[in-house]
């Protein structure tokens, strides 16, 4: 792979963890119309841009291929709800002083791909894989024996995450392709519970006359510029380079939560959070080690 390829691919990885780290930024400034009515507009907006960005980068044959593939569509149809509880708990999160364990979910998301591919795909974990999962394994029930409390912020969160990656791998669909097809199947759901369950501020007409409706707008762009940059990035990078980069995002989501917000992290906390980044460690030098192998 050509230097100047791989210059190209880190820093649009770069952009896409960084952008996707500093999201708490973005839904801190319009905590005040809720999670359930962000998440909605997002969906709305979503498929709105989503789809005058598929108008502008053709992806050619993609609908005519999901035609002749109706699972897919069925799969689709089950990996946008996924996706929508993910989006709905994380903003929840952030908005309701939780950073730190959403920090702590997409933390352990990559061990808990590991653990869906051995008990949905039935795949072989090396020795090494499966001494991260216990060190992280661990760290979470040091959370729940120090601090009396169960993450389920974390755990749905890479839950969530985790089966979205694997059903998008049952439904080999281009990322932005992939994506508006999931939130028009999220749009006749968001419709309905804005305009038969909603009574926040964006069901009334007179509200899309304000400025703050530009940042309900801002969702669709917000979503959908990284998922682009991400899909250019894996272009240019391999995806294991992928791997590694996405740790910047639950990163900067510790530092946000901690340093900006002042959520609380104590040592008992911290104790926890080692253990499952010793087994991110764990896990990252067995990956570089079958990368290194081969590449042999």
């Amino acid at each position: 792979m050509a230097t100047a390829d791989l210059r190209k691919g880190y820093l649009l990885g770069l952009i896409t963890f960084g952008i996707w780290g500093m999201f708490p930024l973005y839904f801190k400034s319009i905590e005040q119309f809720g999670a359930l009515e962000i998440v909605t507009q997002r969906a709305i907006w979503s498929a709105l841009f989503g789809t005058l960005a598929l108008l502008i980068w053709r992806h050619a044959g993609w609908w005519q291929e999901l035609l002749a593939h109706p699972r897919r569509i069925g799969v689709l149809a089950i990996s946008s709800l996924l996706i929508a509880s993910n989006w709905l708990i994380y903003v929840w999160a952030v908005n309701h002083g939780h950073m730190v364990e959403a920090s702590l979910g997409y933390y352990i998301n990559p061990l808990v791909n590991v653990l869906l591919g051995l008990v949905v795909l039935r795949e072989r974990l090396r020795p090494l894989q499966w001494l991260a999962v216990a060190m992280a394994a661990t760290g979470v029930a040091l959370q729940l024996l120090t601090l009396g409390e169960f993450p389920w912020i974390s755990i749905v969160l890479a839950l969530s995450f985790g089966s979205y990656g694997l059903l998008r791998k049952q439904a080999p669909v281009a990322a932005l392709p992939g994506l508006v097809v999931e939130t028009w199947l999220l749009l006749p759901v968001a419709l309905i519970w804005l305009f038969v369950f909603g009574s926040g501020a964006s069901t009334e007409p007179a509200f899309w006359s304000t400025s703050e409706a530009l940042w309900l707008v801002a969702a669709g762009p917000v979503t959908l510029i990284p998922l682009l940059c991400f899909n250019a990035a894996a272009r240019h990078l391999p995806y294991s380079t992928l791997g590694f980069l996405q740790y910047i995002t639950p990163t900067l989501l510790l530092i946000l939560a901690v340093q900006l917000f002042d959520e609380p992290f104590p040592a008992d906390k911290q104790l926890a959070f080692f253990f499952i980044w010793a087994g991110l460690a764990v896990y990252s030098v067995d990956t570089w080690r079958l990368m290194r192998k081969n590449s042999l």
